[in-house]
């Protein structure tokens, strides 16, 4: 789901034109200590700190550019001030963001809040469940209004920048990003049948964003500019990951300009600045010296697995299932932040979503789609939700797999077939199981595999995921 290799960073970063943080100030004002009083040793742990630091940050930037480098809306992409409003559920094809749902249509779009606030405009959803998060460049959902928080009439909201004041139209609400990069990654809930899928679509088409300089006036976002240079092909996540540590501090120097670091951060802003990284300040690599630019070349591939190894203690742990309620906002959590940045990117608040997801079945043996497996649901105990809940199969990179059916989920509106005693068994495999069993399979590729159940607007009253008072059904091999 993401970018190339660094291109000219300077092409592509927004402007600033607001207030940096403390943190950010204090780090312009801060001396860096040479690189080559860094030991090999000294220069691995503050650049893999650093890496692990900067990883949402980097992402988000790099996803930006491959999902706006179109001259207009297209598929899952549009330029910058543009909607994609996305008609149909993705399929297997889809690559540009890890762990997609087959749940909701998207009606997304980034904006750059830099130079003046933009406006978002949300119809009346007649009561229809939705959420429209908005997710700064650090990856916090800074704002959710939706379906749980706000209600479903109408409503209008203008998203400011760090450090923006002014005076709004009346009946408009102030959102407050502390980056310049806002991403809006709505999700509105659709059964997927034609009839639904017109009723969302006639919501989708009334969602706007526009400048405040525009609003009330009438509004056409201008055409995107293609920068042929950006790899539009290879999943992002790989080019981010195929970055020099170099590449990636640059950019991650060049960002932090237009997207502070927070308050909190400050211990971290001086570790990057005894690397060389100060927010808007040309980066070089050139006084690392030997000892510390031998140790860097690792980081990069350090940094990742170190991001990666934290999935094993990054929540609860039941049955093979790991989840966590730390999502959406992450304070001084790095390396959280980091592993849901690349797991999951644009991962929800807890009170709108849990994600519990699985690597390894009951008997903690990785899933293997040569093997057949059963979850088994007591009658009453299906996942307990305000909204709606779904189980989706995901291949070994958090993709969506190939199958007969185009089947990528199974869910609260998926149409089971009963035991005698009103449980519900559903089958993770890869051939079909055939006969009523169909119903309730959920197709797996033939290698390595791992679910995720999505709990929408979790109950916080038991039976709750939360609470602990519900228990997610093991994922056993069928005898």
């Amino acid at each position: 789901m993401f970018t190339r290799e660094v291109l000219n960073v300077c092409a592509t970063a927004t402007i600033a034109c607001c207030g940096l943080s403390t943190a950010a100030l204090a780090a312009e004002s801060a001396a860096p200590t040479p690189a080559t009083a860094l030991s090999e040793k000294e220069a691995l742990d503050l650049g893999t700190d650093a890496y692990v630091y900067g990883y949402s940050l980097v992402t988000m930037e790099m996803t930006r550019r491959v999902m706006t480098n179109v001259a207009s809306p297209e598929g899952t992409r549009a330029p910058m001030g543009h909607l994609v409003r996305m008609r149909e559920y993705p399929t297997a094809a889809f690559r540009d963001i890890t762990a997609p749902n087959a749940d909701t249509l998207y009606t997304t779009g980034w904006m750059d809040v830099s130079k003046e606030p933009w406006v978002l405009s949300i119809p009346d959803a007649n009561d229809r469940y939705f959420l429209m998060p908005l997710l700064d460049g650090w990856t916090n959902v800074f704002q959710v209004p939706g379906k749980r928080t706000t209600g479903t009439k109408a409503q209008t909201y203008a998203i400011t920048g760090p450090g923006w004041k002014g005076t709004l139209p009346q009946g408009v609400t102030e959102y407050k990003s502390p980056t310049a990069i806002v991403w809006l990654l709505g999700r509105i809930y659709c059964t997927g049948t034609p009839e639904d899928y017109k009723a969302v679509h006639a919501m989708q088409d009334n969602v706007h964003i526009q400048p405040l300089s525009t609003f009330g006036k009438p509004y056409t976002a201008p055409a995107g500019k293609v920068d042929p240079s950006i790899d539009m092909k290879k999943p992002v996540r790989e080019q981010v990951n195929a970055l020099s540590a170099e590449q990636f501090f640059s950019l991650l120097a060049q960002l932090m300009k237009d997207n502070p670091a927070a308050a909190a951060d400050a211990p971290m802003v001086a570790k990057l600045a005894r690397i060389g990284v100060v927010a808007g300040q040309p980066f070089s690599a050139s006084a690392w010296g030997p000892d510390a630019t031998k140790a860097m070349q690792q980081v990069p591939k350090l940094g990742f697995e170190k991001i990666m190894a934290h999935f094993k203690t990054a929540g609860k742990h039941q049955d093979g299932w790991v989840f966590t309620t730390d999502t959406g906002i992450y304070g001084t959590d790095y390396i959280q932040r980091a592993l849901i940045t690349a797991i999951g990117l644009g991962a929800n608040r807890p009170q709108d979503a849990v994600y519990p997801t699985s690597e390894m079945d009951a008997a903690g043996k990785p899933y293997d789609g040569k093997s057949k497996y059963v979850m088994h649901f007591e009658k009453g105990q299906m996942p307990p939700v305000n909204a709606f809940w779904s189980l989706t199969m995901y291949d070994a990179s958090f993709f969506f797999t190939p199958n007969a059916l185009n089947r990528y989920t199974v869910s609260s509106r998926s149409k089971f077939k009963e035991n005698a005693d009103g449980s519900v068994d559903v089958y993770l495999q890869h051939e079909n199981p055939g006969g009523d069993k169909e119903a309730n399979w959920l197709p797996a590729p033939e290698g390595r595999f791992i679910p995720m159940l999505r709990l929408y607007w979790p109950k916080e009253t038991p039976p709750s995921i939360i609470d602990g008072t519900w228990k997610i059904p093991a994922v056993k091999k069928a005898s």
